[in-house]
C-alpha cells in the first residue's frame, strides 16, 4: 500500500516561563486565539485560519525552548506505515494516545539524530473560530495583533544534519529544497513536505535538541510592517528586520516572545514543486542568503537559541 504521505505542520510545544503572560502575548501580539486549557496547565492556541483543534501547545518550564514538532498525515493508515518506516530506519518509536492533548487522535513519537522530538498523527477535531466553508468571507473574525494566519514552520539546530537530511527524505518523504554548503561540510537545509519553500528547517549545532525560531505566516509585506509598527509599540525584544532572506525568499521580522524563544512573521516565499532542483547556497554569498538586503551575516540570529 503507497503512502499518501505527510500532508503539513501539525503543532507545535513551546517552553514558557510565564503562561498568563505568554498567553496575552501570543493571543494580542501575535493574534492567535486560545482555544482551552489543559488540566495539567498547558495552553492550547490557533489562529482563526486554521481548521484543526490547535496548532501552537504552550507548556510551562523553568527553561524556555521546544518539546516537540508534530506533523499531521493524510490518513490514519499513513501512522502504522510510517512507524515501519522509522523503526527500519533503526531510531525507536513510542505511542502517545488519543487525548493526550485535547482534540488530537493517537501519536506517534520518536527523536530524531538532531536529538529533537518528532510525531506524527492523522485525527484532530476542528476548534472555533476556524475558517468559514460556505460562501466563506475572507475571515471569521475580526483579525488582530499581527494577524498571523497560520503556524507555517520551524528551524531547528542540533548535530548530525546529514542523518537528519537522510531522515527525513528516505522515511518522511519530504524534499530538500535548499541547502547551505560550506568548505567543513553541511551546515543548513530546508525541507518540504507540500509545495512551500520549506516546512521545516535545520542548521548544523553541537548541541541537540535545540530552537531557532518558530514562524508564523502573514498576508503580505505590509502586514510585515504592521507586525514591526506592533513590536516597537509594544517595546517586544527585536533580532532583526523588517527584510528578506535570500533562501525561501520570505519577507520577515525576527523577535522573542516574553521566554525568549524566538518567533518570525513572514510573507511570500517561492511555490515548490517536488521535480525541482535544490537551490544551493556557498561561504561566497551566505551572507545574503540569509539577509539579502544586509548581504552579511548577524552574529546574533546565529547563535541565539533555545
Amino acid at each position: 500500500m503507497a503512502l499518501t504521505g505527510v500532508l503539513r505542520p501539525g503543532f507545535v510545544q513551546l517552553r514558557v516561563l510565564d503562561m498568563p503572560e505568554s498567553v496575552d502575548y501570543y493571543t494580542k501580539r501575535i493574534g492567535l486565539h486560545q482555544v482551552t486549557e489543559g488540566p495539567d496547565g498547558r495552553a492550547y492556541l490557533k489562529s482563526a485560519d486554521e481548521f484543526d483543534h490547535h496548532s501552537i501547545v504552550l507548556r510551562r518550564a523553568e527553561q524556555a525552548g521546544v518539546d516537540l514538532i508534530a506533523f499531521k498525515v493524510l490518513e490514519e493508515a499513513d501512522l502504522d506505515q510510517f512507524e515501519r518506516r522509522v523503526v527500519d530506519y533503526g531510531i525507536a518509536v513510542d505511542h502517545v494516545a488519543a487525548g493526550e492533548q485535547p482534540g488530537i487522535g493517537r501519536r506517534i513519537g520518536f527523536t530524531i539524530p538532531s536529538g529533537h522530538r518528532l510525531e506524527l498523527y492523522a485525527e484532530a477535531d476542528q476548534s472555533d473560530p476556524k475558517p468559514y466553508v460556505h460562501n466563506p468571507h475572507v475571515w471569521s473574525v475580526e483579525p488582530h495583533g499581527m494577524s498571523a494566519r497560520r503556524f507555517d514552520h520551524a528551524l531547528f539546530y542540533g548535530p548530525n544534519i546529514e542523518q537528519v537530511l537522510d531522515f527525513f527524505v528516505k522515511v518522511l518523504d519530504f524534499r530538500l529544497t535548499e541547502r547551505v554548503d560550506m568548505p567543513d561540510g553541511l551546515l543548513a537545509i530546508w525541507l518540504a513536505c507540500g509545495m512551500k519553500a520549506h516546512d521545516i528547517a535545520f542548521v548544523r549545532h553541537p548541541e541537540p535538541g535545540k530552537l531557532h525560531h518558530v514562524s508564523f505566516e502573514l498576508e503580505n509585506w505590509q502586514a510585515v510592517g504592521n507586525a514591526a509598527d506592533i513590536i516597537t509599540h509594544y517595546d517586544i525584544s527585536i533580532d532583526i528586520g523588517p527584510t528578506r532572506h535570500g533562501i525561501t525568499r520570505g519577507q520577515t521580522i525576527y523577535f522573542f516572545d516574553p521566554s525568549g524563544n524566538r518567533n518570525e512573521v513572514f510573507a511570500g516565499g517561492y511555490t515548490y514543486y517536488p521535480d525541482n532542483p535544490t537551490r544551493t547556497w556557498d561561504e561566497t554569498e551566505v551572507g545574503k542568503g540569509i539577509f539579502y538586503y544586509e548581504r552579511k551575516l548577524n552574529d546574533a540570529f546565529l547563535s541565539v537559541v533555545t
